[in-house]
């Protein structure tokens, strides 16, 4: 069962997600409004807005939620294991070289089609 805090922070997330959705709108709007002001200002201005908007919607159940699961990202992605410098330069050796072989072949197949096409309509 939830404790008191955890639900009433639930309540209020509805309030919160409210505002975010304020907050965005009032950024369009305000964007749009001031449209004869340089495009600087009004993307600072956007910016200003997202963040706040941003930070709201952190503090809501999904934003704690959202924050938990880039953290568990994080520590996954230290846990990979990362090819090396010539793996890679390797690696993309190796795809050039099928791509460039798989393109003659193509262009051997298109050619040889187009001859005897022609060869049949003339």
């Amino acid at each position: 069962m939830k404790s008191n805090a955890e639900a009433q922070s639930s309540n209020f997330d509805g309030v919160k997600w409210g505002l975010v959705v304020l907050l965005v709108s009032v950024a369009v709007a305000g964007n749009l409004y001031f449209k004869e002001y340089s495009p600087l200002y009004r993307v600072l201005g956007v910016l200003v807005v997202a963040a706040i908007a941003g930070f709201v919607a952190l503090k809501t159940d999904k934003g704690r939620r959202f924050i938990d699961m880039a953290a568990e990202s994080r520590t996954e992605i230290r846990k990979v294991v990362w090819p090396t410098r010539q793996e890679t330069t390797q690696t993309t050796l190796i795809v050039l070289a099928a791509v460039l072989f798989m393109g003659l072949v193509l262009w051997g197949i298109d050619t040889l089609l187009g001859w005897l096409v022609s060869m049949v309509v003339n």
